[in-house]
């Protein structure tokens, strides 16, 4: 869960950075919320790629142990054939 909060985290830095940047260059309102959404998005892809790798590593790892967990359960609910 730690990966999950600081790709989060990472992700909204990231956002304000940019945010700000464009800010000072002049972009305002909602042309400012585009750039900047867009650009962060495009740099995250690049400076963030190890940990979103993490985060969906044990996304994935989470997602299968709920499955596992939940087909033990039916099992036992079904009961012998």
């Amino acid at each position: 869960m730690r990966s999950v909060l600081a790709y989060s985290a990472a992700r909204a830095v990231l956002f304000l950075v940019t945010a700000g940047v464009l800010y000072l260059l002049g972009a305002r309102g909602l042309l400012l919320l585009a750039l900047a959404v867009l650009v962060s998005g495009l740099v995250s892809f690049v400076l963030l790629a190890r940990r979103r790798d993490a985060m969906s590593a044990v996304v994935s790892e989470n997602i299968r142990d709920k499955r596992r967990r939940f087909e033990e359960a039916r099992s036992r609910e079904d009961g012998p054939e």
